[in-house]
């Protein structure tokens, strides 16, 4: 058993360093399935459940590190933002996404309003989670179950929620890619818009893609990064302890994460936005935190969790979402494309609706990102409202 906590540490970083590099040399399609971060998820949780390290002995590192290298995972994540490039989408992308937001937000609500009951305890702090990687990615799920104090267990039943649900709703997006033309003619969408905004992001996207990644922008990034972690934790409390008494309802965690966002949404629009790198930078730190946030998750927890349950609702989610997204597409005159993409920007991020956009076109790919992109500036912030409405159910 592993009592040290550095040791602890470098486990956790190793074991996500061999399923990045399975999936490098392997180039196996298991992966693109069960992508390396739930496999690592699903690792550090059998190391916790089969006691490879010591819980008691190993808090003072978790403790130490988990929040500080969140905090900064979420300002380089959102350096990749920058709201004046979103902005290029046009209205009618803008609104695909947002309409799949906010259906998404309704799907969460309506969905615990039903079953809270069955879910557990306070499973609105994990369905708030959930909702915030639904709504942008998997930094914003450990973002959002921070600023929620969701439990080790719960957060764990949102993780593979997330991966069993979304992945057979991108199997239903990419058949449904069949269906585009009767679609697109039932809702009288007009897309024209889609190719003009199509080739006016391309050009952009090939010289953006012409940057290196080198030492000096690397070891900028994180040290930036770091010392705003650092500094948005003394900054979060003293503000909150300055807030009226309105907004001391919200935790001082909720407060250390709103700040670190805004900060990196607004770097995101200065040349610190446009230095290489930290795309890379986020997800290294986000294995690091997915690893810690894991190894005090037992199996154990889980099974007494009800996890049955919590996929039930997440496919009830889904098609209340679903549902929801058809009704408005024929108010709007939504194209299928921008259903389809606007739906899993906000489900399943970069890692997927560049991939749907392309199945559909090659050149539409830079529309995907874009809209992925912005799911990142969202999630955190729905997520967390999200979460509070939930809690109004108990």
């Amino acid at each position: 058993m592993i009592t040290d906590g550095f040791f602890y540490f470098a486990t956790l970083v190793f074991m996500a360093a061999l399923l990045v590099g399975a999936q490098k040399v392997t180039k196996a399609k298991f992966f693109e399935y069960v992508p390396p971060v739930v496999l690592l998820y699903l690792a550090a949780m059998l190391g916790c459940t089969f006691k490879l390290w010591d819980p008691a002995a190993t808090k003072g590192a978790y403790s130490a590190l988990r929040n500080p290298i969140l905090y900064a995972m979420i300002f380089v994540m959102l350096l990749r933002c920058d709201i004046r490039q979103i902005l290029k989408l046009g209205p009618k992308m803008l609104l695909g996404f947002f309409t799949a937001s906010i259906t998404i937000a309704i799907g969460f609500v309506a969905t615990y309003a039903l079953m809270h009951n069955l879910l557990g305890e306070g499973a609105w702090r994990g369905l708030g989670a959930l909702c915030g990687s639904w709504m942008g990615g998997s930094g914003n799920l450990v973002a959002v179950a921070d600023a929620l104090q969701a439990t080790e267990a719960q957060l764990a039943g949102a993780s593979i929620v997330d991966n069993i649900d979304y992945s057979i709703w991108v199997m239903f997006l990419l058949w449904a890619i069949g269906l585009a033309p009767a679609f697109n003619k039932w809702m009288k969408a007009d897309t024209k818009i889609l190719d003009e905004v199509s080739s006016r992001l391309d050009a952009e996207f090939a010289e953006a893609k012409k940057k290196t990644i080198d030492f000096p922008s690397l070891i900028f990034l994180l040290g930036l990064s770091l010392i705003l972690s650092a500094l948005c934790t003394e900054w979060g409390t003293a503000l909150r302890k300055a807030s009226p008494k309105a907004l001391q309802v919200f935790d001082v965690a909720t407060f250390r994460i709103v700040l670190i966002s805004v900060l990196g949404l607004i770097l995101a629009m200065t040349p610190i936005g446009k230095i290489a790198g930290s795309t890379e930078l986020s997800n290294i730190m986000l294995y690091m935190v997915i690893g810690l946030i894991a190894s005090r998750a037992s199996f154990m927890e889980l099974l007494e969790g009800g996890m049955a349950w919590w996929i039930v609702a997440g496919f009830l989610i889904l098609g209340i979402h679903g549902v929801l997204m058809l009704i408005f597409a024929k108010l709007f005159k939504l194209d299928m494309f921008t259903c389809g993409v606007a739906s899993l920007a906000n489900i399943g991020g970069t890692a997927s609706a560049p991939i749907l956009a392309a199945s559909y076109s090659g050149s539409l790919v830079s529309v995907g990102v874009l809209m992925a992109l912005m799911g990142y500036v969202v999630g955190t912030f729905g997520g967390i409202g999200v979460g509070y409405l939930m809690s109004i159910f108990g």
